[in-house]
């Protein structure tokens, strides 16, 4: 989604926000207003104290471990229960349904509001030559096995396809079995498998202007997502090779490597760079992240986003194409592959207080969003380690993305789900702009450097 000009917002979406803020100041008067003037003093401290304990209960279990994490976690969990408790005994239990309805209206009032102006999300289509002799590369690990329960290798080798099966003994070149195949005659490449290894192949298919065949075969496949493919059921993806049409999509480059999905460095980084993150990775994130919030680990980043320079910013994201504006973390969707430009974040947060208003969107301060051509990331130590597609590597200093618009040719399926039009996040900062009709510094630095 585009940002529309400010001035330019129709009136109706300022009246949607302004109707959000009155939803929730009703909702939250009516539990004031029952309880009376005597109650009133009651409910506010009760109310106060209860976001009081949540709050400091998160702190603790992001900044702590062992018997004390999860005390912190149980308090955190309590503290909003006893409070609904107290308000039920009060007889309050109506004025809280009732509160809680207001709240669902204010909550579909912010959406109305924020839901901006869509650009055109579907990407040009182009026809598709026919695949004489294409390669494919299957991983029959990846997805928990999806090659094999789907019977991918029998069906493509149905379709023409000469197949590779990675399954060892030893490591597997990937890209050595490309190059390979490319110096056979391969007029089309294409892999089943994790993002990973899609990302190695689609260089080399890039780099001979060849065809490349995504299949949705891997654990998460964000890029088979982002391609409007269908996640669960790859054997859809083989559909391409008898009637198929093409996307001219953008390729990210860390380095000389390329990546499809995204790069991250800073606290996601040093996690995935654990050795135990494949295998749990709930827990590493939980036994890494007191010391990542502290700053006891990890190195000093100095990013530059096209001119922007983020002094010691805690994460930097950069992906293969702008998630929407409201995804920090790169867990959302992309609508389209084709914009020519890398999206970058940079979140620097002190504090835990100040981390949980990111991710509410609270707030803005911390919070670099960009879109360019180039992103480079430096350090002051002489190597950094890099999440490049969920891959975990150590990569020399300075490190230096950058976008090659429209590099790679993607064969997909005449027939899939698509991709659905981004909803709009609750950004609060943005709707109190919608509703009193003036723009904050903040949003006026976002938009100018967007």
């Amino acid at each position: 989604m585009t940002v529309m000009p400010f001035e330019d917002v129709p009136q109706t979406r300022r009246w949607w926000a302004r109707a959000a803020f009155a939803a929730v100041l009703c909702a939250a008067a009516v539990p004031l207003v029952a309880a009376g003037v005597a109650g009133t003093v009651a409910l506010l401290l009760t109310g106060a104290g209860g976001v009081v304990v949540t709050v400091a209960g998160i702190y603790w279990f992001l900044i702590s471990r062992g018997v004390l994490r999860w005390c912190a976690l149980a308090l955190a969990v309590i503290a909003p229960l006893v409070v609904l408790f107290l308000f039920v005994q009060a007889g309050l239990l109506l004025e809280v349904m009732i509160s809680g309805g207001l709240v669902f209206v204010a909550v579909v009032c912010a959406r109305a509001a924020l839901r901006e102006r869509r650009e055109g999300s579907k990407m040009t289509e182009y026809p598709a030559p026919d695949a004489r002799r294409p390669f494919l590369v299957m991983n029959p690990r990846s997805g928990g096995g999806k090659v094999v329960k789907f019977d991918l290798q029998r069906k493509a080798e149905e379709l023409g396809a000469e197949v590779a099966l990675l399954d060892g003994p030893g490591h597997v070149d990937v890209a050595v079995l490309a190059r390979d195949a490319v110096a056979r005659g391969a007029d089309l490449l294409g892999v089943a498998g994790g993002d990973g290894t899609q990302a190695l192949v689609a260089g080399i298919a890039a780099e001979h202007n060849l065809p490349f065949l995504v299949i949705s075969a891997g654990t998460r496949n964000h890029f088979a997502l982002d391609l409007g493919l269908d996640r669960e059921d790859p054997t859809g993806c083989l559909d391409a090779l008898r009637d198929g049409m093409e996307l001219h999509v953008d390729l990210g480059k860390i380095n000389g490597r390329t990546f499809v999905n995204n790069s991250s460095f800073g606290v996601y980084a040093e996690v995935v760079q654990s050795p135990e993150y494949r295998d749990d990775k709930a827990g590493t994130v939980l036994e890494m992240l007191p010391d990542l919030i502290k700053g006891d680990k990890g190195a000093r980043l100095l990013a530059k986003i096209d001119g922007t320079t983020v002094d010691g910013p805690q994460a930097v994201l950069v992906s293969n194409g702008p998630y929407g504006s409201h995804d920090l973390a790169g867990l959302g969707r992309r609508t389209r592959l084709d914009r020519g430009v890398l999206g970058a974040v940079a979140l620097s947060a002190s504090s835990t207080r100040e981390a949980v208003g990111l991710l509410r969107r609270a707030t803005k301060r911390g919070l670099i969003q960009r879109t360019g051509v180039e992103v480079v990331v430096d350090a002051d130590v002489p190597e950094i380690p890099v999440g490049v597609d969920g891959e975990a590597l150590l990569i020399p200093t300075p490190v230096r993305c950058s976008i090659e618009p429209g590099a790679l040719r993607v064969l997909v399926p005449r027939h899939r789900p698509g991709v659905p039009p981004a909803q709009p996040a609750l950004d609060l900062v943005r709707l109190r702009e919608l509703a009193w009709g003036r723009r904050t510094a903040a949003h006026v630095a976002a938009s100018a450097g967007a």
